[in-house]
């Protein structure tokens, strides 16, 4: 099975290949990514299976020895992240293909659209199986450059202007990740997973800590963590409809997954007291900030932008406390916020295209025009703030439980600081979407658009789009169903991550009998 996990970037970087010379042919060009995403996300979900049953596994491309060649490795955290992703990629595109790529198609050049997706798809996937520091950057690189080109399809100014920020900030942080990786290089010597934690713990303390920080600083950038998030609401909301989602559902989360990372297998043994305590004040201070700043917005967009910041601060809470059971609701919360962010920028898309703005003080009774798209934001919506029985309630209920089992001072400023944030979600979104659909006045699109005009704009949205937003947003809601199930599959891949004699054995090939240094788990078993 280890031929799958190069496999999920080939067929990306192949299906960009391909669509790049189908420019021309616009309907060959969306079968072709349709397909190539679809493949991606079922080879995705084998991968989960395999790690699942028969723990992570791991290859080194080209049959170079370990820690020479690229090694790609899964466990259940990495392929759980992997499949939620891919999932998020294929329905986005299916999103895009309903509204003709990118929704605005008259300024853009959709011939670029699909390729640059499947390039960032590729990012991704690099990113989530990199076995070492130097290829989870170079998969941050492959995503963030097909990112830019996303965001400043169209060249309006305001995309222009946003995607300057966007890009001093990427280079920024990026600079701040390859400067952390040639330091941890001079240290001790190697960029491999499989070899830096035993070499970091042997490091004096000050210096192992240095490294930790440098780390921190630069993916809690790409995280966009408070107080380095005042980019991504400038950012996202410019873009269109189907880039603002899967930006929100994906971008800040690798930022994320390489903290979990990072944070677990490699500065496990050597993480000081007060690098716990500045994790306590980034997540509470996310958490927070990021909410008052949605409730201060009066635009669709920007609000649900400060919403994913404020959110990125429920995962810094498992990281911070650092317990399986944090991890593992920490990872659930991941899955979750993933899903819920894509699903809500989706239907912000649908209400952009139905009454033309995202603006609260324009919008108002577009329920009474379309009460389907008034339906498909309130239920993520109530999702994200946690309403029971929704899987956002068992994640922040899983995360307040780790917190108040900790006990400390600390766990229990995070405790309340997500519950503080958790109440005032509830009232941001309840008056984004009383502002939106349940206000008694008519719709106004601009002063010479009566409310008949804009109802008949309303149901002339795409079908297909509304299936796509549609069907992320039943994914999400059905959540609730297994809820257990997949609470018990993130405590698995907390535990993996915690098990760092397992993951570096699978990643240094040590368990494999060959001896091409090809990696993976030897007949099928277990690593030990």
């Amino acid at each position: 099975m280890r031929v799958l996990l190069p496999l999920v970037v080939l067929l990306p970087v192949l299906g960009a290949a391909l669509t790049l010379a189908l420019g021309s042919h616009p309907v060959a060009q969306r079968w072709v990514s349709v397909v190539v995403l679809s493949g991606v996300t079922a080879t995705a979900a084998a991968l989960l299976v395999v790690a699942s049953s028969d723990g992570p596994q791991s290859v080194v491309l080209g049959a170079w020895p370990a820690g020479v060649g690229i090694s790609l490795v899964a466990d259940r955290l990495s392929a759980l992240m992997l499949l939620t992703s891919s999932v998020v990629t294929l329905s986005v595109m299916l999103f895009s293909v309903g509204q003709g790529s990118t929704g605005d198609t008259e300024r853009t050049p959709v011939s670029i659209y699909h390729p640059t997706f499947l390039t960032l798809s590729a990012g991704v996937s690099i990113a989530f199986l990199a076995g070492d520091l130097f290829n989870l950057y170079v998969g941050f690189e492959v995503l963030l450059v097909s990112s830019y080109v996303l965001l400043t399809l169209g060249g309006t100014a305001a995309r222009v202007r946003a995607g300057m920020t966007y890009v001093v900030v990427s280079i920024v942080s990026s600079l701040l990740f390859l400067t952390g990786i040639g330091l941890v290089y001079a240290a001790t010597g190697t960029v491999s997973l499989a070899d830096l934690p035993g070499r970091l713990a042997g490091l004096p303390l000050a210096v192992a800590v240095g490294l930790q920080l440098v780390l921190l600083l630069a993916f809690g950038l790409k995280a966009a963590a408070f107080p380095l998030s005042g980019w991504l609401p400038d950012s996202y909301p410019t873009a269109a409809a189907p880039v603002a989602a899967v930006f929100a559902g994906l971008l800040t989360k690798v930022g994320v997954y390489a903290i979990f990372r990072t944070q677990t297998v490699l500065f496990g043994d050597v993480r000081t007291p007060e690098v716990t305590t500045g994790l306590v004040v980034v997540a509470v201070a996310t958490m927070v900030v990021g909410i008052l700043g949605a409730i201060a917005q009066n635009d669709l967009k920007r609000l649900m932008s400060f919403t994913l910041v404020s959110h990125i601060g429920y995962m810094l809470f498992g990281v911070a406390l650092g317990t399986r059971e944090a991890l593992g609701a920490a990872v659930f919360y991941a899955v979750h916020h993933i899903l819920v962010q894509t699903a809500l920028f989706l239907v912000v898309g649908l209400v952009e295209r139905a009454a033309g703005t995202t603006s609260l003080r324009r919008l108002g009774g577009l329920g009474g025009a379309a009460p389907g798209i008034a339906l498909l934001f309130l239920l993520p919506a109530l999702n994200l703030a946690g309403i029971p029985p929704f899987s956002g309630f068992v994640g922040k209920l899983a995360l307040l439980r780790a917190g108040a089992d900790d006990g400390s001072t600390s766990a229990w400023v995070l405790v309340v600081a997500g519950v503080v944030t958790s109440l005032l979600t509830l009232y941001a979104i309840s008056r984004a979407w009383a502002a939106t659909f349940w206000s008694g006045r008519a719709t106004r699109l601009d002063p010479e658009v009566s409310p008949e005009t804009a109802a008949a704009r309303a149901h002339r949205v795409p079908p297909a789009m509304v299936a796509a937003a549609a069907g992320v947003v039943v994914l999400v809601t059905s959540l609730t169903f297994v809820a257990g199930p997949l609470l018990d599959l993130a405590n698995g891949a907390a535990q993996d991550t915690l098990d760092v004699r397992s993951y570096t054995s699978v990643v240094g090939g040590l368990d494999v009998g060959s001896a091409d240094g090809s990696g993976g788990t030897a007949s099928g078993e277990k690593s030990p």
